[in-house]
């Protein structure tokens, strides 16, 4: 018996709640970056800058979404008999590895910045301002995409929606820095990227590690297995479960099963039993 965990959306509805949250990310991004750029410029601020580089990377995680998210959604075919989820975990491990690109930037460039202490430029507050609306922008963002990857349960959204929160991260040391810089502590800002470089790298380095245990066919922990074979024993005519089986396939989980049933009856009474279990 083979059987499948399906979400609570159908593909259809699914693809477009998540086209539609990604769309809003890249426009916020969007907008975040020529902000930054411009009041970086004006305000002789490095950090924003840099800023608006790494949400730059936040375009092309949005792009490579939206695509992920198209193709992972249509049926399957004679190639693809499982369908397309794969294309998701694809898309996650690929923002997982950006994540940790990113993550290796900052710890070379915060190290860059305290070699150089000395040659760093005095700073507008007006850019202080556009740090915090920076930040404040990219942690809603980031709270409303988990949002919707709970809702349809999609590990690419919630891939996406850790990098928005590495953003946030990102944007609070350049509140601290440039606020320490004002303040005439110009080291807090390098010292800060630093261990927001170590989380990021982190952060990647998980999302990267459970992107390659799908592709490798990881099954369900020991409790969600035994949820699935309580599950299977409570359906009428179903005498023992053995061989249970589970990988994940994008939003789904694949199960196989073999049930057991009363040997006195008939194939066809067997085959009934088998697909009220599914």
């Amino acid at each position: 018996m083979v059987t499948e965990v399906t979400p609570p959306h159908s593909d259809t509805e699914r693809e477009r709640i998540i086209r539609r949250a990604t769309l809003t990310g890249l426009a916020v991004n969007l907008f975040l970056v020529a902000a930054q750029v411009v009041v970086g410029v004006a305000a002789n601020a490095f950090s924003l800058l840099a800023d608006a580089t790494h949400t730059l990377a936040d375009l092309m995680a949005d792009g490579l979404v939206l695509f992920a998210n198209k193709r992972g959604g249509e049926p399957a075919d004679r190639e693809h008999p499982y369908g397309h989820g794969r294309i998701e975990t694809v898309a996650s491990m690929a923002l997982g590895a950006l994540l940790m690109a990113v993550g290796a930037g900052f710890l070379m460039a915060s190290v860059d910045r305290i070699q150089h202490l000395g040659e760093l430029a005095a700073i507008h507050p007006a850019a202080l301002v556009m740090a915090v609306l920076t930040l404040l922008a990219k942690e809603g963002l980031f709270r409303f995409l988990r949002r919707v990857a709970r809702r349809v349960r999609s590990s690419m959204v919630e891939a996406n929606a850790w990098h928005a929160r590495s953003d946030a991260a990102s944007s609070l040391v350049v509140a601290i820095g440039i606020g320490g810089s004002i303040a005439g502590y110009p080291a807090l800002e390098p010292l800060a990227a630093v261990l927001v470089g170590v989380m990021i790298l982190r952060m990647g380095w998980r999302l990267a590690l459970q992107a390659v245990r799908e592709l490798i066919d990881t099954g369900l922990d020991a409790e969600e297995t035994g949820e699935l074979r309580s599950a299977l024993l409570e359906t009428s005519g179903v005498m023992g479960v053995h061989d249970l089986r589970t990988r994940r396939m994008g939003p789904r989980v694949l199960v196989d099963a073999h049930v057991q049933v009363d040997p006195r009856i008939t194939v066809s009474e067997g085959h009934r039993v088998a697909e009220s279990a599914r």
